[in-house]
């Protein structure tokens, strides 16, 4: 299951551009927690905490206690970060806080296992991923680190749907009434080699002619003196 992680923040008093790049020039990152019908709380945030977290990957649907200085403790989401256009660096994120009871719209990476045993790749098939996430709503208690799909009895041509999900965790897909493709193993492609064989016989024919050819341009010169 996920793992709570917590993030420790600096108040922050106002809000506006203007005490955001006061913020920046302090070298934090500004944040707002938003949700849950409260009033929003604004935070900074230090940006090696920040690209810690990015760097992890998955951090969308990681849950987080946002701890404010001298404030309360937020459970959240981490819902968007923006980035500096040059240098890529945050500078802003946007938190959005959990309401007790709620389920929250979550996307959850997929993992397949046993891929050096699935048979259908073993007889030179091919893995096609159609969704490497698939989008949930789900208990903020119940988030998975990753669906997992298993390949080790997938053939060539098999769909791997949905209900092809080891742990669902109580999870409800956002897609409804259908079950939805995750991947398949396809069929190696096969080439062609006939047509460009063909296409060179000429080319070997006319290298046989031209010596041919050569060889009657001096007999008839001879023929001339």
């Amino acid at each position: 299951m996920v793992q709570t992680i917590r993030i420790e923040a600096e108040a922050r008093e106002q809000a506006g551009k203007g005490a955001a790049r006061a913020t920046r020039r302090q070298g934090l990152v500004p944040a707002v927690i938003y949700g849950a019908k409260k009033e929003a709380t604004l935070a900074a945030l230090d940006p090696r905490d920040v690209m810690k977290e990015l760097h992890k990957g998955g951090w969308q649907s990681h849950l987080y206690e946002v701890a404010v200085k001298g404030g309360s403790t937020e459970r959240c989401l981490m819902r968007d970060v923006q980035f500096h256009p040059v240098t890529d660096r945050p500078i802003h994120v946007d938190f959005q806080r959990l309401a007790p009871g709620s389920r929250i719209r979550v996307k959850v990476a997929v993992h397949f296992l046993n891929e050096e045993t699935c048979p259908g790749i073993k007889a030179g098939g091919v893995l096609n991923v159609v969704r490497r996430e698939v989008e949930v709503m789900a208990d903020p208690e119940n988030v998975p680190e990753a669906f997992e799909v298993d390949l080790g009895e997938a053939a060539i041509g098999a769909g791997l749907r949905w209900s092809a999900v080891k742990d669902q965790f109580g999870a409800k897909p956002v897609i409804v009434g259908r079950d939805f493709m995750i991947a398949s193993i396809a069929a190696p492609t096969v080439v062609d080699d006939g047509a460009p064989a063909a296409a060179a016989a000429p080319v070997e024919a006319t290298k046989q002619k031209a010596p041919a050819a050569a060889a009657a341009a001096p007999a008839k010169a001879a023929k001339k003196k």
